[in-house]
C-alpha cells in the first residue's frame, strides 16, 4: 500500500467532508491517442502468471506496446491519499495576553473549517512567511495567525483528511455522466431559473480551474474514486 499526497480546494474539501465528493479527475500528463482504446495493462503475479486486477497502468491496446503504458500517479485501490488543502497555523493565547507573555497551544486552522481540528506539535517551527494578528474580531480571545500557508506546503502532520482509493480508471473528459458529475461533489441547479445539469456544472467547474479551451480539449483523464477514511 502507498500513501502519496493529493491536493483539493477548499470547496472540493467541504464536498469530501460532507460526503457528496467521491471522485476527481486529473488530466492525464502523456496523453493517449485521440482514438485509442485504452485498458489496464494485467497485473503480474509473483509467479509471472498475468491475471485481472489492479497493475496501476494503462496503455493503448490498439498498439499491443507496453512500453508506452502510463502509470497512474495517484496510485491503485487500495492506496491511500493525503490531501493537501490551505491552511494556516494558530497559537492560543488566553484572554489575559500581553505582548511580553510567552504562548500557548499551536493548533491548524483550515479553510473549510470542521469541528476535528486539533493541536498540532508545540516544537513545529513557525513558516517563514508568519505574521501576527492579535485579537483580530475584537473578543476577548487573544491568538497569533501564522500564514495563511498554500496546500502544496501542507506537511503530513497538518492533513486531516486521509482517502482510500477504491477504483482507477481512464476516459475522455467529456465522457463524464451526470452521476459521476455529482460524485465529483457538483450539483446541479436545475431548480433554478436557467438551471444546469450536474455534468455542465462541472464543465464550468473544469473551465475556471484549467482556463479558456480545456473543457473543449476534451482530454484523458485519471477518474480517481475513493472514500474518506474515518
Amino acid at each position: 500500500m502507498k500513501e502519496l499526497p493529493i491536493l483539493f480546494s477548499a470547496a472540493m474539501v467541504r464536498a469530501i467532508m460532507a460526503g457528496t465528493k467521491t471522485q476527481t479527475r486529473r488530466v492525464v500528463r502523456k496523453q493517449f491517442e485521440a482514438d485509442a482504446i485504452v485498458a489496464e495493462v494485467p497485473a503480474i503475479t509473483p509467479e509471472g502468471w498475468q491475471v485481472s486486477g489492479h497493475s496501476g497502468r494503462w496503455w493503448d491496446d490498439a498498439s499491443a506496446n507496453l512500453d508506452d503504458a502510463v502509470p497512474c500517479p495517484y496510485g491503485r485501490p487500495g492506496d491511500r491519499l493525503w490531501v493537501r488543502e490551505s491552511f494556516r497555523i494558530g497559537e492560543d493565547l488566553g484572554a489575559g495576553w500581553e505582548p511580553w507573555m510567552s504562548t500557548g497551544d499551536r493548533f491548524v486552522a483550515y479553510d473549510s473549517p470542521a469541528a476535528d481540528e486539533y493541536c498540532v506539535p508545540a516544537d513545529y517551527t513557525i513558516p517563514r512567511n508568519a505574521r501576527e494578528v492579535h485579537n483580530c474580531e475584537g473578543t476577548d480571545e487573544h491568538w497569533r495567525s501564522f500564514g495563511p500557508i498554500p496546500s502544496i506546503h501542507m506537511p503530513r502532520w497538518a492533513s486531516r483528511i486521509t482517502l482510500e482509493i477504491t477504483g482507477v480508471r481512464v476516459e475522455r473528459l467529456q465522457d463524464i455522466s451526470e452521476a459521476d458529475a455529482q460524485a465529483e461533489g457538483v450539483k446541479h441547479s436545475l431548480h433554478l431559473p436557467g438551471g444546469r445539469f450536474a455534468r455542465e456544472n462541472f464543465a464550468h467547474l473544469w473551465w475556471t480551474i484549467n482556463g479558456d479551451g480545456a473543457w473543449e480539449a476534451n482530454p484523458w483523464v485519471w477518474v480517481v474514486t475513493f472514500r474518506r477514511l474515518p
